[in-house]
């Protein structure tokens, strides 16, 4: 493993995240001489297909207020086709015009994100807690941590995404944030960097002035109950990083020019552990 400072980068997959951006940028930081790996997701392309191809979406809203998607057998094909077959090739392609060698690799190319398949998901349905037990979803335990170096080593960029292989050998959805704190966490990463559509993460959700600098998170337990939707799912994301051991971790807006040297430099928030008694 080369001694050069590892850099993690999300791009988010909703609508209003610049990607060209994004890889012009993280080619400047391989240009700069770090290593990068780019993880995505890809909401607004499985949206649009799902659309296309008559899947309905639904969501589960976990009673902690995060939310995730329901991954029916036909989810999971259409989740596949989008990010191995439009999003995947779409940001590759983008690297390459950047002069950068990128590699698309989903969780199940090498063994990259292995899962324990979730048996059961509580669920909030008209507000009582139900039980899901046939959504094809999966819990990260494992990255691939050689296959990532051996790339990284090798002059190329990993570019990762869902699904992820479960320990049952079948295909497992994973969200897509939690997979980049896990692959920063095992590249011993110095920053980890969730770009997304808001300029880091809002007090009020509908008020973007309302970005926080810092964003203090308990150990464990619930996300605020003004962190809604994905943002929640991020923010776990994000402490699942820091409890790891990844130093620096970012929320931060990947609209901009250059959204990922904007982070580096102060922008967006930054998620911290809070300290030991202090107020929740």
């Amino acid at each position: 493993m080369s001694g050069r400072e590892t850099i993690v980068v999300k791009c988010g997959g909703a609508r209003g995240v610049a990607e060209g951006h994004v890889c012009a940028d993280v080619a400047a930081l391989r240009r700069d001489g770090r290593r990068v790996v780019l993880a995505h997701g890809g909401s607004a392309d499985i949206d649009r297909l799902a659309a296309k191809l008559g899947v309905p979406q639904r969501q589960l809203v976990a009673p902690d207020g995060v939310v995730a998607r329901y991954t029916d057998d036909a989810t999971l094909h259409v989740l596949t086709l989008a990010l191995a077959g439009a999003v995947k090739p779409r940001l590759v392609e983008l690297l390459a015009r950047e002069g950068v060698a990128a590699v698309g690799l989903t969780g199940l190319d090498g063994g990259l994100l292995v899962a324990r398949r979730k048996g059961a998901q509580r669920a909030l349905v008209d507000g009582r807690v139900v039980v899901v037990r046939d959504s094809h979803a999966g819990l990260l335990v494992g990255v691939n941590v050689q296959l990532l170096d051996a790339l990284l080593d090798a002059g190329f960029l990993p570019v990762v995404s869902p699904p992820a292989l479960a320990d049952d050998g079948g295909a497992v959805n994973v969200d897509a944030d939690r997979a980049a704190a896990a692959v920063a966490a095992a590249l011993d990463a110095s920053t980890l960097i969730l770009l997304t559509r808001a300029p880091g993460v809002l007090r009020d959700p509908a008020d973007e002035s309302s970005a926080l600098d810092t964003c203090p998170l308990p150990p464990s337990g619930s996300p605020p109950v003004w962190a809604e939707g994905g943002m929640g799912l991020k923010l776990v994301a994000a402490r699942e990083a820091l409890l790891q051991g990844v130093p620096e971790v970012v929320v931060a807006d990947g609209a901009g020019e250059r959204p990922v040297h904007a982070a580096l430099a102060g922008g967006g928030t930054r998620i911290e552990l809070e300290r030991e008694g202090a107020a929740a």
